[in-house]
């Protein structure tokens, strides 16, 4: 028998592709990108009392300001996502920031009430296109300590920015630059995504996936569905008085949701390339991560909705007092965030159970403070309950970002931040939509001291769902 004498093949050369960096002016210009949709979700809130003045909108098109934005922007994240793993996520990000400067201006200029809400539903589109390419160019341009603080001071940012937009929209109302009124909220964003955009070409690097697959049609429509059955009825029936249309949307979600992972799944299986790749959601740390990012955001939003409407209708504080009482939660919150990588290397995910028991200390004191003192609250009676409500969520959301996005490829990081942003933001738009329906429609019979507590109280047992979850978390964080 002959023996070969070659030497065997030589193993293919590993190319380590260096990854693009991203330096401080490109980090800062997508935290800038991150937090125009943030803000301008909630910027709304303390708005709404003028702009049905001025539109003569009506509860059901005041609902549909709102809800348009957040329906449209938590629908399409994921495909905001996948769009930035094809195509480029600079390229996306500077295409939905400018799509947003210009959605923002179309809002500022409409000449009635159903011209604002088809201008808030094509910006949670732009929103949408923008958002995720942050998280994923962080992802694929960040690693280690840099990566970290990256993700800390994205948190910080977003959690500023849900703060910050009432307090901005007050302060802007308030104002009234150049007889604009609540235009000002929308016509502000205007020269912030210029700058944006200008920094953006300059300093924000071009980063896509290695292996970017094609458009999951099917996958994309599916979830689109569902999303929409549930989040649409839960934010407008309530306004609408729960129409035959309503019932029939919330009947058609669980199918609409079966059939999405039934695609999603068959997809894999084929070798094929789904939306959401059920293979991510088997990652331990993505699962439990949105497991606790859920009734967390959930909570967040309804709280940040109910208390714009208790300190403007309730204790008939000004637009501009009512955005200086939500000041300590920013504050605390800002703190906490930057002040989180410190602690997790020292505690790990045990900084989200402490974040939570605190959180969960500043709504019990809120209550308390609410119930004891009606109605003769000031800012400074609310301050303690509010500051230490923002010094938990601030422990919590940088830890849990991280947590999601950890052992998440490279390559599938449009994707996955596509995910923890459709999660974020669906769980924010159905607070709003649940925990203010509850107050909205208790405050009558009730009375609004009594209703806030309720409310309060309810979210209160979201916070312990999301402490108890904590605990199985895996203690170190990467």
């Amino acid at each position: 028998m002959a023996v070969s004498t070659s030497a065997p093949p030589a193993p293919a050369p590993v190319v380590d592709r260096a990854v693009p960096a991203l330096g401080p002016l490109g980090l800062f210009t997508i935290l800038v990108g991150a937090a125009l949709p943030l803000i301008d979700f909630f910027i709304v809130n303390v708005a709404l009392p003028t702009i049905d003045h001025d539109l003569a909108a009506g509860p059901a098109m005041l609902e549909l300001v709102v809800a348009g934005y957040g329906l449209a922007y938590a629908v399409l994240l994921v495909l905001g996502g996948r769009l930035g793993d094809l195509l480029g996520r600079r390229r996306l990000f500077l295409a939905g920031m400018a799509a947003f400067g210009v959605t923002s201006l179309a809002c500022g200029l409409a000449p009635d009430a159903a011209t604002l809400v088809a201008s808030r539903v094509a910006q949670g589109a732009s929103a949408a296109l923008m958002l995720p390419q942050v998280l994923a160019t962080i992802q694929a341009a960040t690693s280690g300590a840099r990566r970290a603080r990256a993700m800390s001071l994205y948190s910080a940012t977003g959690g500023l920015a849900m703060v910050a937009g009432q307090i901005l929209g007050g302060v802007l109302v308030a104002a009234d630059l150049a007889g604009t009124g609540w235009r000002a909220i929308f016509l502000v964003n205007v020269p912030v995504a210029l700058i944006g955009l200008v920094l953006g070409v300059r300093a924000v690097p071009e980063t896509r996936s290695d292996r970017p697959a094609p458009l999951d049609v099917a996958g994309t429509l599916l979830l689109a569905v569902a999303l929409l059955a549930l989040l649409g009825p839960l934010t407008e029936g309530r306004a609408a008085g729960w129409p035959l249309w309503t019932w029939a949307a919330l009947g058609v979600f669980p199918f609409a949701a079966a059939a999405f992972w039934w695609v999603e799944r068959r997809a894999e299986r084929r070798g094929l390339a789904p939306l959401v790749p059920p293979s991510l959601l088997r990652l331990p740390s993505l699962r439990r991560g949105l497991m606790l990012l859920a009734p967390f955001t959930w909570g967040f939003g309804g709280f940040m909705f109910v208390m714009a409407v208790t300190l403007q209708q309730g204790l008939a504080l000004s637009a501009v007092l009512s955005g200086l009482a939500l000041v300590p939660m920013a504050v605390t919150f800002f703190a906490a965030s930057l002040a989180g990588p410190r602690l997790v290397r020292r505690f790990g995910s045990r900084v989200v159970t402490a974040g939570a028991v605190i959180q969960g200390v500043g709504i019990l004191t809120l209550t308390v403070t609410v119930w004891a003192g009606w109605p003769g609250l000031g800012i400074l009676a609310l301050a303690p309950g509010i500051a230490l409500a923002g010094l938990g969520q601030g422990l919590q959301l940088p830890v849990l970002y991280r947590i999601v996005l950890s052992e998440v490829p490279a390559e599938r990081a449009g994707v996955g931040s596509g995910v923890m942003t459709t999660t974020h933001q669906s769980a924010m738009t159905l607070g709003v939509a649940t925990l203010g329906s509850l107050f909205l429609s208790l405050a009558p019979g009730m009375g609004v001291r009594d209703a806030l507590a309720v409310t309060l109280l309810v979210q209160l047992g979201a916070i312990a769902v999301t402490a108890l979850l904590s605990l199985r978390l895996p203690r170190a964080v990467r």
